[in-house]
């Protein structure tokens, strides 16, 4: 079931159920104001008749009959014809002792119930049909000297209320009706409306993933509210999704390059091998030592990619507090075999305690004096600070610095190294520094001057000296 259907029935059961309540509250309201005008009229015309009576006991022992009450004195306007008062009175035992001349041919009838609560005294008022006709009837016992002596009953025909309030059964039942179903049909057309951006957005997830497109956009000009943001962080998506399958397009294409040209070279060397006549023993000697270092360039290579690829996978780090004087003193001191004859400056500070995945921490300062031994000449400072409940860590040179228009890429993949190199180079190890230090929730900035060296400095979360 779609969400557009569940929507219109969820808003139609609603009104429906609102109909009904409503209807059945206007409906009851209507029939107890209807029937309760009757109830007073009768319970007024029957204190007359039991009045007359009681007087008429009072006087002797001769039974009055009913009184010939004129219409004028009816507690109601005068109507004609089925608003005549029909009048019995009956025996304790419920059998007819006299009735009013209109009741000719025909008895009020009384319930077991009725009478039974008629002989202990109390007033019975119900409903009875005569013909096909509906009455309703008001009895009272007269008393005397504390025994019911007769019954008195009083009827009207409410066949005008019957009818009224079927009329308005029947506008409730067929006006509740249209409207449900003019509710369904307005809800459908509203929930397809409403839904369409979102049906927009269906059909152009479809349409990117059939052909690929991820520079299509979900085009919608209504306001800002839920469907609105939907579309919005839609797009969003989209833009981010383009920009990641680019890069990948990037990284495949940088990759490519940088494998093929020590593949070029490994080919090559080998056809020099297999050359007939063979090559002298120096040149196969030089062409041997050629092909192992390209080797050992692949090598660096495809471990520098697994090491990115885990580091952007955001792997968990085992994240715990680590003293960073001993720290900086033991990479100081391996960086220092990379270059014996350059001098390395270590300025750990004092009682310094950063919350970082040891190993990886130990992996980004290395990349950073690396980098920095490779592409500059001098001496390297490495010092760390703390400054406001964060470990700063950086790795000054004494190099010519990086040219303005590179600082904004120097973090990228295989971004392209100018100025003195002194060993080989991936192109990767900045943008793996960069990622090892993002995944554990610090950040990596880097300023430079021209002809004052570059510094990159490091920011994690302060251990608080634990």
């Amino acid at each position: 079931m779609s969400i557009r259907l569940r929507l219109t029935l969820l808003y139609t059961a609603i009104l429906a159920l609102t109909l009904t309540v409503f209807g059945a509250a206007l409906y009851n309201v209507q029939a107890q104001s209807t029937y309760g005008r009757e109830e007073r009229a009768l319970a007024e015309w029957v204190r007359l008749v039991v009045a007359h009576r009681m007087g008429g006991y009072s006087r002797g022992p001769q039974v009055p009959v009913i009184p010939p009450f004129p219409i004028e004195e009816a507690p109601w306007p005068r109507r004609a014809g089925n608003r005549a008062v029909y009048t019995q009175v009956l025996d304790a035992d419920g059998r007819v002792l006299i009735r009013s001349e209109n009741l000719e041919g025909f008895t009020l009838p009384i319930s077991d119930l009725g009478l039974q609560a008629l002989r202990r005294g109390e007033p019975w008022m119900e409903m009875v049909t005569i013909d096909g006709e509906k009455f309703l009837t008001r009895s009272v016992p007269v008393v005397v000297r504390g025994r019911v002596i007769e019954i008195v009953q009083v009827a009207r025909s409410v066949a005008d209320q019957e009818r009224y309030l079927s009329t308005l059964r029947r506008v409730l039942v067929v006006g509740g009706a249209v409207a449900v179903a003019f509710a369904f049909v307005s809800g459908w057309i509203m929930a397809g409306v409403v839904l369409r951006p979102i049906h927009r957005i269906t059909q152009t997830a479809r349409a990117i993933g059939e052909a690929r497109d991820l520079s299509r956009r979900v085009q919608y000009g209504g306001p800002n509210d839920e469907l609105g943001e939907l579309a919005t962080t839609f797009n969003t998506m989209l833009a981010q999704l383009e920009q990641a399958y680019k890069q990948q397009q990037q990284f495949v294409a940088d990759v490519s390059h940088e494998l093929r040209t020590p593949l070029t070279t490994l080919r090559g060397n080998l056809g020099l091998l297999r050359r007939e006549p063979p090559i002298s023993d120096e040149d196969r000697a030089e062409v041997l030592s050629d092909m192992e270092d390209e080797c050992e360039r692949l090598i660096r290579l495809v471990n520098n990619l697994l090491t990115l690829a885990r580091a952007e996978a955001r792997r968990s780090f085992q994240r715990e507090p680590i003293q960073v004087t001993p720290l900086l003193e033991e990479v100081c001191r391996q960086a220092g075999l990379l270059d014996p004859d350059r001098q390395i400056i270590c300025n750990p500070g004092s009682d310094i305690v950063v919350l970082a995945d040891r190993d990886a921490l130990k992996q980004i300062l290395l990349i950073l004096l690396d980098n920095a031994l490779k592409h500059t000449a001098g001496e390297v400072t490495v010092s760390a600070a703390l400054e406001r409940g964060r470990v700063l860590l950086s790795v000054r040179d004494r190099g010519p610095g990086i040219e303005a228009e590179r600082l904004p890429h120097i973090f990228e993949r295989f971004s392209p190294v100018k100025g003195g190199s002194s060993g080989p180079n991936t192109g990767l190890g900045l943008a793996i520094a960069k990622s090892l230090v993002e995944a554990q929730g610090g950040t990596i900035t880097v300023t430079s001057q021209s002809g004052q060296g570059s510094v990159f400095t490091v920011s994690l979360p302060s251990a608080g000296g634990i």
